[in-house]
């Protein structure tokens, strides 16, 4: 058999069921980390519940995939995952589902192996929102996760710092309330609102415009040029106030 007809039969078999992203509403992408459990608590020594050198890791790849050929309007990460939103013009690869996972799956994966000076691997889903609104509502959704993750953390490592064994502590937590967990960092002199808000919030990326002096090439005159910068927003409002920031950067378009 020639190559060509072999290579086109093969070809063919790869692209079978192919998918393709809708063009209505918007798109996010979540990635998580792949057995990151096993990762953080067996394989590596880190400060307990939160590691600044993790921290530093994960943020290292968020801004990587703002800059690795997809066009972002908004990144956002808390614990292990990323979830970015794609311009609604901006998805690449003519919006083929398998070729944006896999390299989305990838680069997070190289770029933070390469962070952190370990293996670490992510896995790659997608969510369809209709509108600025839904988009909202999404990240609503993963910041008021973060925050209770964050509450069970701190709770956690308190009571194994006591000397619980790791069944005993989640046993003692099950079955409480937020604000019943609360109280007992109360009890136990953590404020939780005085945590670093990228442990109780997450942390987001984005890009924002901004002036400076350039040269006119033409006539030689100095100019003020808008260009664009990616900015780490560490310092999130939560609650309502984020859903308003949200809806303030949202309404950006790219410039």
């Amino acid at each position: 058999m020639k190559f060509e007809i072999l290579d086109a039969q093969m070809r063919a078999l790869e692209t079978q069921g192919e998918l393709r992203l809708a063009r209505d509403g918007l798109w996010i992408a979540r990635l998580d980390g792949r057995g990151f459990t096993r990762l953080t608590k067996e394989l590596l020594t880190l400060e307990k519940p939160f590691d600044a050198r993790f921290h530093d890791a994960m943020s290292t790849t968020l801004a990587h995939l703002f800059r690795c050929g997809f066009t972002l309007r908004l990144g956002y990460s808390q614990s292990d995952e990323i979830s970015l939103l794609f311009e609604p013009n901006g998805v690449p690869f003519e919006r083929k589902t398998r070729k944006i996972l896999s390299v989305l799956a990838g680069e997070a994966s190289a770029c933070f192996s390469l962070a952190l000076g370990t293996l670490g691997a992510f896995d790659c889903r997608l969510s369809h929102v209709l509108d600025e609104n839904g988009a909202i509502d999404y990240f609503r959704w993963r910041q008021a996760d973060a925050a209770r993750n964050a509450l069970s953390a701190h709770c956690y490592w308190i009571l194994r710092r006591q000397g619980h064994s790791p069944k005993a502590a989640t046993k003692q937590l099950d079955g409480l309330s937020l604000a019943q967990k609360r109280t007992f960092l109360s009890e136990n002199d953590v404020d939780f609102e005085a945590l670093p808000r990228w442990q109780t919030r997450g942390f987001a990326a984005r890009y924002e415009t901004f002036e400076k002096e350039a040269t006119d090439r033409k006539s030689g005159a100095s100019v003020r040029a808008r260009r664009k910068r990616l900015v780490l927003e560490r310092e999130l409002p939560s609650g309502d106030e984020f859903g308003a920031w949200l809806r303030e950067i949202l309404g950006e378009r790219e410039a």
